[in-house]
């Protein structure tokens, strides 16, 4: 079968299992290279093999809820979505959360996957109170921050490249409604930005749109949107009748390729335009729904296909603190003198993490989509070399193209994750495309 990740590229001609149960997915795991893949929401290849790839929506039960600590004991094919319907009206909400509710706890595990709290709370893997993983000789290990430390370190942010996660007991957090209390601030430009987002260090989520194809002047210029849960005191008096129930947004589909044409630099020139000057006009304090907070492309199924039969690709990296404004600044050069600017170029960030090999590190991250061709292929190239120049890393579970080389130059941290991949069988057992073309 023909699959790809969420950017529909690369596409890949794989073997594909849907194991329902542990003893099937043993035989499985024992019978050769194999990647574990859940909803398909990594960008890139890094749920793709070719020879076998592992199905695991199956694994989708809810196990166990401890309602003292918050703690939530799920199978690894469990979507975050899901989650969320069944706990918000109990007062539960994920501790962190990605841009989309389409994904797996596995692949949220796997990716070490962070959101607009990272600065203050940490990526998803600080919620993490346990694994049970499938090794390579089709054994099953409890892994945590006391049991088998390294193998949990290494599996949060190890892409599924050390086993196969089977379950998982994670942390909620406990809020007061289903509401956020949200501020959008304008930014005139990058340093303007990164000073609000500092300022604004208290509030629990933060996040920027940059325009990309902003004036010299205004290099970098923005909306910064911030967030807090709101308590029912802050909520209107309808809605604090039942603070839990919101109205979700009817959800739109895309079910045609975009034609390529309609993305160029003019056409986002002008989205960026106007949406620089929408949130101008919603500058100020208001009270949104957490849908519309945490998951705005949620609404759209099957955006990716605005970017065409071709798919596109997400460059995202982070650079430490100290580099953060300068090195953010050449990025946004680079992609304004290519002509190769973004409908969705986010800005957030980042606090202290030390992990054996997740994407986080203190400072600020840039994510930014481009359709594919030649040109944009070629400007990420610029923009990988520009991170590394700056100390950056990138988050492989945005990357379907980077070259082994850049990813050896960026991250100190490949050696040590290879010689235990080599060690535990890990090597010889898992594997994806985004793997061999990295060789992790």
């Amino acid at each position: 079968m023909e699959i790809s990740g969420w950017g529909r590229f690369p596409k890949a001609d794989c073997r594909i299992s849907f194991p329902r149960d542990e003893p099937s997915l043993r035989n499985l795991v024992l019978s050769g290279p194999s990647i574990a893949r859940g909803n398909g929401r990594a960008y890139g290849d890094s749920a793709l093999n070719q020879a076998h790839t592992i199905d695991l929506t199956g694994f989708n039960r809810m196990i166990a809820f401890d309602p003292a600590t918050g703690v939530l004991t799920v199978e690894a094919g469990v979507v975050l979505g899901d989650i969320i319907l069944a706990f918000l009206p109990r007062g539960w909400f994920p501790s962190v959360t990605p841009g989309t509710k389409f994904v797996t706890i596995g692949g949220m595990i796997a990716a070490d996957v962070h959101g607009k709290n990272h600065h203050k709370h940490g990526s998803f893997g600080t919620f993490v109170e346990w694994i049970d993983l499938m090794v390579a000789d089709g054994s099953v290990l409890r892994c945590s921050r006391t049991e088998n430390p390294d193998l949990f370190a290494f599996t949060i942010g190890g892409m599924g490249l050390t086993g196969v996660i089977l379950r998982a007991a994670i942390r909620l957090t406990s809020v007061e409604s289903g509401w956020i209390r949200q501020r959008t601030i304008p930014a005139r430009c990058l340093d303007e930005a990164i000073d609000i987002f500092e300022r604004s260090a208290d509030w629990t989520y933060s996040v920027a749109w940059i325009d990309c194809f902003a004036p010299k002047n205004m290099l970098g210029r923005s909306c910064i949107v911030l967030g807090e849960h709101a308590r029912r005191d802050e909520l209107s008096d309808r809605q604090r009748l039942n603070p839990y129930q919101v109205k979700i947004k009817r959800q739109r589909h895309i079910s045609f390729d975009a034609p390529q044409l309609t993305l160029n630099r003019f056409s986002v020139r002008a989205f960026n335009a106007v949406y620089y000057a929408k949130g101008r006009r919603s500058a100020g304090d208001s009270v949104t729904d957490w849908d519309s907070y945490f998951y705005p492309l949620d609404a759209i199924l099957g955006w990716n296909r605005i970017y065409g039969r071709r798919g596109f690709a997400q460059f995202q990296c982070v650079l430490p603190l100290s580099a953060a404004s300068e090195g953010t600044a050449e990025l946004l050069r680079a992609i304004s003198a290519a002509g190769q600017g973004s409908f969705l170029a986010v800005l957030k960030r980042m606090g202290a993490q030390e992990s054996r090999f997740s994407f986080p590190m203190e400072g600020y991250t840039l994510a930014l989509d481009f359709p594919v061709s030649a040109a944009s292929l070629a400007l990420m190239e610029q923009l990988d070399a520009i991170t590394v120049a700056y100390g950056g890393r990138f988050y492989l579970a945005k990357d379907a193209r980077m070259s082994s080389a850049t990813l050896e130059a960026a991250d100190p941290r490949l050696a040590a994750f290879r010689e235990m991949r080599r060690s535990s069988g890990a090597a010889t057992s898992f594997s994806s495309l985004q793997s061999q073309r990295l060789s992790l």
